[in-house]
Protein backbone atom coordinates (compact mmCIF):
# COMPACT_ATOMS: atom_id res chain seq x y z
CA UNK A 1 0.00 0.00 0.00
CA UNK A 2 1.97 3.38 -1.26
CA UNK A 3 -0.94 5.79 -1.13
CA UNK A 4 -2.30 6.87 1.89
CA UNK A 5 -5.98 5.75 2.62
CA UNK A 6 -8.91 7.61 5.18
CA UNK A 7 -7.15 5.46 7.98
CA UNK A 8 -3.75 4.77 7.12
CA UNK A 9 -0.81 6.47 5.81
CA UNK A 10 0.35 4.85 2.40
CA UNK A 11 4.57 3.47 2.52
CA UNK A 12 5.51 6.49 0.77
CA UNK A 13 4.16 8.85 3.61
CA UNK A 14 5.82 6.35 6.16
CA UNK A 15 9.17 6.43 4.29
CA UNK A 16 9.39 10.40 3.87
CA UNK A 17 8.32 11.05 7.50
CA UNK A 18 10.82 8.58 8.99
CA UNK A 19 13.37 9.98 6.41
CA UNK A 20 13.25 13.35 7.27
CA UNK A 21 13.00 12.50 10.96
CA UNK A 22 16.39 10.67 10.68
CA UNK A 23 17.58 13.30 8.46
CA UNK A 24 16.71 16.53 10.65
CA UNK A 25 18.12 14.52 14.00
CA UNK A 26 21.74 13.80 11.94
CA UNK A 27 22.07 17.24 10.85
CA UNK A 28 21.44 18.75 14.43
CA UNK A 29 24.20 16.52 15.96
CA UNK A 30 26.87 17.33 12.83
CA UNK A 31 25.80 21.04 13.52
CA UNK A 32 26.21 21.25 17.09
CA UNK A 33 29.58 18.68 16.48
CA UNK A 34 30.79 21.49 13.31
CA UNK A 35 30.51 24.56 15.51
CA UNK A 36 32.95 22.75 18.39
CA UNK A 37 35.44 22.75 15.11
CA UNK A 38 38.31 24.54 14.87
CA UNK A 39 39.52 26.19 11.06
CA UNK A 40 42.82 23.84 11.56
CA UNK A 41 40.64 20.52 12.38
CA UNK A 42 40.94 17.89 10.06
CA UNK A 43 37.00 17.78 9.22
CA UNK A 44 36.28 21.06 9.37
CA UNK A 45 35.98 21.75 5.92
CA UNK A 46 34.36 17.96 5.63
CA UNK A 47 31.93 18.14 8.04
CA UNK A 48 30.56 21.26 7.02
CA UNK A 49 30.41 20.11 2.90
CA UNK A 50 28.92 17.24 4.31
CA UNK A 51 26.21 19.32 6.14
CA UNK A 52 25.81 21.71 3.21
CA UNK A 53 25.15 18.87 0.78
CA UNK A 54 22.64 16.48 3.09
CA UNK A 55 20.59 19.83 3.70
CA UNK A 56 20.33 20.59 0.24
CA UNK A 57 19.12 16.97 0.13
CA UNK A 58 17.08 17.43 2.83
CA UNK A 59 15.14 20.28 0.85
CA UNK A 60 14.46 17.97 -2.05
CA UNK A 61 12.96 15.69 0.27
CA UNK A 62 10.68 18.25 2.11
CA UNK A 63 9.27 20.15 -1.17
CA UNK A 64 8.40 15.95 -2.43
CA UNK A 65 6.91 15.12 1.01
CA UNK A 66 4.91 18.58 0.64
CA UNK A 67 3.82 18.41 -2.87
CA UNK A 68 2.56 14.50 -1.69
CA UNK A 69 0.67 15.46 1.38
CA UNK A 70 -1.12 17.95 -0.58
CA UNK A 71 -2.01 15.53 -3.19
CA UNK A 72 -2.78 12.46 -1.31
CA UNK A 73 -5.86 11.48 1.32
CA UNK A 74 -4.92 12.39 5.13
CA UNK A 75 -5.66 9.74 7.67
CA UNK A 76 -8.22 11.17 9.70
CA UNK A 77 -7.88 11.78 13.91
CA UNK A 78 -8.12 8.87 15.90
CA UNK A 79 -9.58 9.50 19.05
CA UNK A 80 -8.63 13.30 20.37
CA UNK A 81 -11.33 16.26 20.72
CA UNK A 82 -11.58 18.45 18.08
CA UNK A 83 -9.49 21.12 20.15
CA UNK A 84 -6.67 18.51 20.35
CA UNK A 85 -6.66 17.56 16.54
CA UNK A 86 -6.17 21.03 15.82
CA UNK A 87 -3.21 21.68 18.12
CA UNK A 88 -1.76 18.85 16.56
CA UNK A 89 -2.57 20.07 12.82
CA UNK A 90 -1.02 23.42 13.56
CA UNK A 91 1.74 22.04 15.34
CA UNK A 92 2.67 19.79 11.92
CA UNK A 93 1.96 23.03 9.96
CA UNK A 94 4.47 25.36 12.66
CA UNK A 95 7.17 22.58 12.33
CA UNK A 96 6.75 22.94 8.44
CA UNK A 97 7.49 26.79 8.56
CA UNK A 98 10.33 26.17 11.02
CA UNK A 99 12.11 23.77 8.49
CA UNK A 100 11.65 26.39 5.97
CA UNK A 101 13.12 29.27 8.00
CA UNK A 102 16.32 27.04 9.05
CA UNK A 103 16.73 25.68 5.15
CA UNK A 104 16.77 29.50 3.94
CA UNK A 105 18.91 30.57 7.25
CA UNK A 106 21.22 27.81 6.40
CA UNK A 107 21.43 28.93 2.30
CA UNK A 108 21.88 32.44 3.30
CA UNK A 109 25.02 31.11 6.14
CA UNK A 110 26.54 29.09 3.15
CA UNK A 111 26.35 31.93 0.13
CA UNK A 112 26.78 34.97 2.31
CA UNK A 113 30.56 35.07 0.67
CA UNK A 114 28.83 35.11 -2.85
CA UNK A 115 29.81 31.44 -3.53
CA UNK A 116 27.80 29.01 -4.67
CA UNK A 117 26.97 25.78 -2.46
CA UNK A 118 28.52 22.37 -3.62
CA UNK A 119 26.05 19.77 -3.14
CA UNK A 120 28.03 16.07 -2.93
CA UNK A 121 30.47 17.03 -6.06
CA UNK A 122 27.57 16.57 -8.06
CA UNK A 123 26.23 20.23 -8.43
CA UNK A 124 26.24 23.34 -7.22
CA UNK A 125 23.56 25.68 -5.57
CA UNK A 126 23.98 29.37 -6.89
CA UNK A 127 24.17 31.94 -4.25
CA UNK A 128 22.13 34.69 -4.82
CA UNK A 129 23.38 38.06 -6.23
CA UNK A 130 23.12 39.92 -3.14
CA UNK A 131 23.76 39.70 0.69
CA UNK A 132 23.19 41.91 3.48
CA UNK A 133 25.56 43.29 6.27
CA UNK A 134 26.01 40.25 8.86
CA UNK A 135 24.65 37.80 6.78
CA UNK A 136 26.15 35.23 7.86
CA UNK A 137 25.93 35.62 11.78
CA UNK A 138 22.27 36.76 11.54
CA UNK A 139 21.31 33.88 9.53
CA UNK A 140 23.89 31.77 11.51
CA UNK A 141 21.73 32.65 14.49
CA UNK A 142 18.20 32.11 12.91
CA UNK A 143 19.35 28.92 11.85
CA UNK A 144 20.92 27.72 15.33
CA UNK A 145 17.68 28.81 17.22
CA UNK A 146 15.18 27.44 14.43
CA UNK A 147 16.92 24.10 14.59
CA UNK A 148 16.50 23.89 18.31
CA UNK A 149 13.02 24.78 18.22
CA UNK A 150 12.12 22.16 15.92
CA UNK A 151 14.05 19.61 17.64
CA UNK A 152 12.18 20.58 20.41
CA UNK A 153 8.85 20.40 18.42
CA UNK A 154 10.20 17.00 17.13
CA UNK A 155 10.29 15.69 20.95
CA UNK A 156 6.57 16.83 21.40
CA UNK A 157 5.45 14.92 18.55
CA UNK A 158 7.52 11.69 19.89
CA UNK A 159 5.72 12.19 22.93
CA UNK A 160 2.41 12.73 21.74
CA UNK A 161 2.69 9.58 19.26
CA UNK A 162 3.85 7.98 22.31
CA UNK A 163 0.83 9.28 24.55
CA UNK A 164 -1.91 7.85 21.96
CA UNK A 165 0.04 4.30 22.27
CA UNK A 166 0.41 3.64 25.57
CA UNK A 167 -2.57 5.79 27.31
CA UNK A 168 -5.11 6.32 24.92
CA UNK A 169 -3.98 3.05 23.56
CA UNK A 170 -4.92 3.35 19.75
CA UNK A 171 -3.08 3.13 15.93
CA UNK A 172 -1.95 6.71 15.58
CA UNK A 173 1.76 5.68 16.22
CA UNK A 174 1.57 2.13 14.18
CA UNK A 175 0.03 3.66 11.30
CA UNK A 176 3.20 5.75 10.86
CA UNK A 177 5.47 2.72 11.52
CA UNK A 178 3.37 0.36 8.80
CA UNK A 179 0.35 0.74 6.39
CA UNK A 180 -2.52 -0.68 7.62
CA UNK A 181 -5.73 -2.42 6.41
CA UNK A 182 -8.89 0.07 6.01
CA UNK A 183 -11.02 -0.97 8.74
Amino acid sequence: MFKNTPSSYGLVAIILHWLMALTIFGLFGLGLYMVELTYYDSWYKGSLDLHKSIGITLVAVFLFRILWRALSTQPKPLGESKGMNQLAHTAHIAMYIILAVIVVAGYLISTADGRPIEVFTLFNVSALDFAFEDQADIAGKVHYYGACTLIGFAVLHALGALKHHFIDKDKTLIRMIKPLKDD
